[in-house]
């Protein structure tokens, strides 16, 4: 290993150089550049944004010939392949590198997103692997004609390659089964929900957005922020029983890793409600999204309401039995659609909430015309809480700040 990066390990070089090699600008071969900006982005509490910003927009060609070679290091490869820094030209390579470790592919599998799946269901290796297809069987995106593939090479892979360990066997069969278990679509809730001519309500919206309908195609289900901010961190279990123990370094900055815990029953078998309804979310086209908006249960709203297909989003805002306590919710959710967060205050029934319009005004994501103009409903104790609060911009602080003085001066006088 270079001296470059043993002194950086041993924490040696002084903060100016630290920053350099942030940039990417130590003059090295570029594939240590890579393992140097991945340890700073890993290790580093000062100079980690920087380091993960720069390997962001790093040359895809450097990090292709990185991720491609077996010599490369794990630390580099874990980092490539987790979801939250991974690159779909990238993805191809890195599967087929036998130093990536199989975990990682597990992990990748139970949270991957329709692109990622189509990828990996071409991989030669993930084909071979019986626990990555078990997890990719158990993903709630994949589609029926795909878990029936999966099945088929679910099985010429354990015909193909002999357990190793005395556990090794009986885990996999009791993946095998646990996964073969898990219903694609439930095909009665599906009809329920989706048969039948639609309402007056539906043919209403239907007929009101059909330009955007027509527009979005069969767009399928995407949710704004991932699959594993919708489900949550608990449903995607890093360790089963028998791939457990496993090195600290392998799941350290995973977006889903809880490696410090032993997995429960309930993580290793996730929420099977939660998951039936996103699947059969996942199994319809967008008409059949927007009616299940509008006519849905509030589990149903709660994931709708984070359709990456605006028209969709919107619809949920629509229907009829919207809670207030879903509609507070919505305005402080971070992973919306930015017209989401638009179309809340043109409702005059959500702004009569004052909890609507304080969750707003606090949201970073909100526009910043929405915060603008609705802070002056604001009261004395909430705008001394938002001029403190970081998250949002300096313009909302400053204003905050202002108006809070303002009216704490007029409160005096009375």
């Amino acid at each position: 290993m270079s001296r470059v990066i043993d002194q950086i390990r041993a924490s040696k070089l002084p903060s100016n150089m630290m920053q350099f090699a942030a940039r990417g600008a130590m003059q090295v071969p570029a594939a240590e550049n890579i393992e140097i900006l991945v340890h700073l982005a890993r290790h580093n509490k000062v100079s980690g944004e920087l380091a993960r910003m720069t390997l962001a927009g790093w040359d895809e060609k450097a990090c292709l010939a990185s991720v491609s070679d077996p010599q490369t290091p794990r630390e580099v490869l874990e980092y490539f392949i987790s979801p939250d820094n991974l690159r779909p030209k990238l993805l191809p390579a890195l599967l087929e590198n036998p130093s990536v470790p199989e975990i990682e592919l597990v992990k990748l599998a139970r949270a991957a997103m329709r692109e990622t799946i189509e990828t990996m269901l071409k991989s030669p290796r993930i084909r071979s692997l019986s626990k990555a297809l078990d997890a990719l069987r158990s993903n709630p995106y994949l589609k029926k004609e795909e878990a029936a593939e999966i099945d088929k090479a679910a099985g010429a892979a354990k015909v193909a390659a002999p357990q190793s360990g005395p556990e090794a066997g009986p885990a996999s069969s009791d993946q095998s089964v646990a996964a073969a278990s898990t219903p694609v679509a439930p095909e009665a809730e599906q009809t329920e929900t989706t048969s039948g001519e639609p309402d007056e309500e539906v043919t209403a919206y239907l007929n009101e957005h059909a330009d955007e309908i027509t527009a979005e195609g069969e767009k399928p289900f995407q949710a704004i922020g991932g699959i594993v901010e919708l489900l949550g961190a608990d449903y995607f279990p890093v360790t089963q029983a028998s791939e457990a123990p496993q090195p600290a370094s392998v799941t350290a900055t995973s977006a889903i890793g809880q490696a410090a815990k032993p997995a429960t029953a309930k993580q290793i078998a996730g929420d099977p409600k939660r998951q039936n309804t996103l699947q059969k979310i996942n199994s319809l086209d967008v008409k059949g999204r927007i009616q299940l908006a509008l006519k849905g249960n509030k589990e149903e709203r709660s994931i709708l309401i984070r359709d990456g297909t605006k028209v969709v989003a919107l619809a949920v805002l629509e229907a009829p039995k919207l809670a207030d306590g879903e509609v507070e919710k919505f305005a402080s959710q971070k992973n919306v659609l930015e017209a989401v967060l638009r179309q809340i205050p043109l409702k005059r029934r959500f702004m009569k909430n004052y909890i609507v319009v304080r969750n707003l005004v606090a949201n970073p994501r909100a526009p910043l015309d929405i915060g603008l103009g609705l802070m002056k409903n604001l009261l004395i104790a909430d705008l001394k809480n938002l001029s403190a609060n970081k998250e949002v911009s300096e313009t909302i602080r400053k204003l905050a700040l202002k108006m809070y003085k303002q009216k704490l001066e007029t409160a005096n006088k009375k």
